[in-house]
């Protein structure tokens, strides 16, 4: 288990984050935790730390949420989403993660700054496409498996859509549920899952599942209004954090 303490200073509010994210938040909140694990261990084993947590908070989004998703966007989008997830799995070695994330980012802000400028003024919702809902999963599938950032590839198919906010949670935790758990074999066929690891995990699991329950409170309460001006809203501190975080990498 790691001992120092300022790992936990900013493993924390990684953890809770995420628990927020289970708990109805949608996938973009998850992408902080990589990014703020990463100032003081090294982005594998931050990813490797909390996989097992996103995987364990799931089951709580799993009993909260199970009665209410959309059962045809599911259909559409986890299986290319599986895909994605199997092409991170071979492909991990060869695709830089940094230049990934920079392109990530840029979509998030892109999204977020349409929606705020345009798309929210739109009385209608977007119809269902089979074609978007294959490539936005497969990227989803494959950002999630390389830096667990497959929030805004999944928000910018499924958020035009208009879910009501009860039924956008229960897909959404419904979908990154499944997506983490086939990421489960992967990472142990890499090697990523050490004895330290998993401990360190452990002690962060009880955090996970607080900050979980909190999260299905909120969302149960907050209006359709807040609830989207959150959720696109939390997309531009992500994106610039992966950008920044991309070239970073990327330069050094």
């Amino acid at each position: 288990m790691i001992t120092d303490p300022l790992f936990y200073v900013f493993a924390v509010p990684a953890v809770m984050l995420i628990g927020l994210s289970k708990g109805g938040f949608g996938g973009s909140i998850t992408l902080l935790g990589v990014p703020l694990m990463a100032f003081v261990v090294d982005p594998v084993t931050a990813a490797s730390i909390l996989l097992p947590v996103l995987v364990a908070t799931d089951l709580i989004g799993l009993v909260a949420w199970r009665r209410e998703f959309d059962r045809s966007v599911l259909m559409s989008i986890l299986p290319a989403a599986f895909a994605g997830v199997a092409f991170g799995y071979f492909a991990a070695a060869l695709i830089p993660a940094d230049g990934f994330r920079v392109l990530l980012g840029l979509l998030s802000l892109w999204f977020a700054i349409r929606w705020f400028v345009s798309s929210r003024h739109q009385e209608h919702a977007r119809a269902p496409n089979r074609l978007r809902a294959g490539f936005w999963g497969a990227l989803s599938g494959f950002a999630s498996f390389v830096s667990h950032a497959g929030g805004p590839p999944y928000q910018v198919y499924v958020l035009p859509l208009r879910l009501k906010p009860s039924v956008y949670a229960s897909t959404s935790v419904l979908f990154f549920a499944a997506v983490n758990a086939a990421k489960l074999p992967a990472y142990f066929l890499l090697g990523q899952f050490s004895s330290q690891n998993l401990a360190t995990s452990a002690v962060l699991l009880p955090l996970g599942f607080a900050a979980t329950l909190v999260g299905v409170w909120i969302v149960r309460r907050i209006d359709p209004a807040s609830f989207y001006w959150i959720t696109y809203g939390v997309l531009i501190p992500v994106g610039a954090k992966l950008v920044y975080d991309g070239v970073v990498g990327l330069l050094s």
